[in-house]
C-alpha cells in the first residue's frame, strides 16, 4: 500500500507539469533503478533537489531493471522502491517507467533540469541518450558527484560475501 500521494502515473505527472510551468516552477528530473537505496542515492537526490523547485524521480520498472541488470534483479519490487523514494522529504514526485532509458518520459515531461551521475559527464562519461532530448527543448543537463564506495552492485557483493563466509 502506498503511503504517499507523491507516487504518480505519467498522465498525472504531465498534468502537474503543466501547472508547474504556469507557476514558473523549475522542474528537476533524475532517475535510476534504486534497487537498494544507499547514501549515494540520498546525496544525489539532495543535490538534484537544490537545482529547482520540484524534484521528480523516475524509477525503472521491474522488467526494465531485469533488462539492464540481469535476471536476478531487482531485489526490491518497483512498488516498494517507489514507496521508499516517495517517503523521502527531498523527493517531490515519483514515476515508474517501463523503458530501459528515460528518454520517452523526459521528452513528454520536459524537465527544466535533468540530473545524471558524474559517470555520464562529457566528454569521457558513459553515453547519455537523453541529453540531446533535454537540449532540444531548451533544458539543461547537470552531472552530480558520485559518492565513492557506494553502489547497489557493491552492496549485493558485500552481502553475498558475508552470507557465504563461515561463522
Amino acid at each position: 500500500m502506498m503511503s504517499s500521494a507523491k507516487w504518480v502515473d505519467l498522465d498525472t505527472l504531465l498534468r502537474l507539469r503543466h501547472t508547474w510551468r504556469t507557476q514558473g516552477r523549475t522542474v528537476v528530473w533524475t532517475n535510476g533503478c534504486f534497487d537498494l537505496v544507499h547514501v549515494g542515492h540520498v546525496r544525489n537526490l539532495q543535490a538534484a533537489r537544490e537545482m529547482g523547485d520540484v524534484l521528480v524521480v523516475g524509477i525503472n520498472s521491474d522488467d526494465s531493471v531485469r533488462r539492464l541488470k540481469g535476471p536476478t534483479r531487482p531485489l526490491i519490487p518497483a512498488r516498494e522502491r517507489a514507496e521508499i523514494l516517495a517517503a523521502l522529504e527531498v523527493v517531490g514526485f515519483v514515476v515508474v517507467f517501463d523503458e530501459v532509458t528515460p528518454e520517452a518520459v523526459i521528452a513528454r515531461l520536459e524537465p527544466d533540469v535533468c540530473c545524471k551521475g558524474a559517470d555520464y559527464a562529457p566528454p569521457a562519461g558513459k553515453a547519455c541518450p537523453e541529453a540531446s532530448i533535454v537540449r532540444s527543448y531548451g533544458g539543461r543537463m547537470e552531472y552530480l558527484a558520485l559518492t565513492g564506495g557506494h553502489s547497489t552492485t557493491d552492496m549485493i557483493h558485500r552481502i553475498k560475501a558475508v552470507s557465504e563466509s563461515p561463522g
